[in-house]
């Protein structure tokens, strides 16, 4: 939210950003309570880098999203890490793209945060290629990735087996007990967007679940 909303009360950015977190506490606890799961979106830890802090230099880049997965953290303390989920975003917007920063750059800053599940865009032109950087790097053994295998952003409909291709390549990361079948990104940019056809959507959807299941048959023969 401190991505979106700037401060214009507190002393301190890290000020703001706590009292964000304790704020949304007792939301996500209730949600939790539901027996759902939580999901949280984190444009601020991926774009972020090119918009909202786009004149911090990486070090103080890697230093503000550090502070704001410690408010994550406290946010979500009372919730158990496998009833989290955190999506990892570049922005969903039909843009070039190339001022992207590279998964390696926050990784491990990451990887701090609590949700037990992280999902990653794997299927966009930009980011396709970082499940081999995931691959050198390593993923901590208590956590589950989640790449996008399906692009949210086109009406091409992804065959089945292109989706279990992705799948494939992701489960050289990690064992597949621990690797999900996720989209890149929302279907719509913002409320009311309507890029994608419905009909179109629950076809991609579709061909998620069939190379889903194609990929699962391979990967744990």
């Amino acid at each position: 939210m401190s991505f979106f909303f700037g401060n214009n009360f507190y002393p301190t950015r890290e000020e703001y950003v706590f009292a964000i977190a304790e704020a949304m506490r007792f939301e996500y606890e209730t949600i939790a309570a539901a027996g759902a799961t939580v999901q949280i979106d984190c444009p601020d830890l991926a774009m972020g880098r090119h918009s909202a802090y786009a004149k911090l230099d990486r070090d103080e880049f890697r230093a503000a999203i550090r502070t704001n997965i410690e408010a994550l953290n406290h946010a979500v303390r009372n919730i158990p890490a496998e009833q989290l989920r955190m999506h990892l975003c570049w922005g969903n917007y039909p843009g070039p793209h190339h001022h992207d920063i590279s998964i390696a750059d926050i990784i491990d800053i990451v990887w701090t945060a609590k949700p037990q599940t992280v999902l990653f865009e794997g299927a966009n032109p930009r980011h396709t290629h970082e499940w081999r950087v995931l691959k050198e790097l390593g993923v901590p053994k208590d956590k589950f990735i989640c790449p996008g295998v399906i692009e949210p952003q086109s009406n091409y409909i992804e065959h089945p087996e292109v989706v279990a291709d992705r799948l494939e390549r992701w489960g050289e990361v990690v064992e597949p007990d621990r690797l999900l079948a996720g989209v890149d990104c929302g279907f719509s940019i913002h409320v009311g967007s309507t890029t994608i056809d419905p009909d179109v959507v629950f076809a991609k959807l579709k061909s998620l679940a069939q190379g889903s299941e194609l990929a699962a048959k391979r990967l744990f023969k």
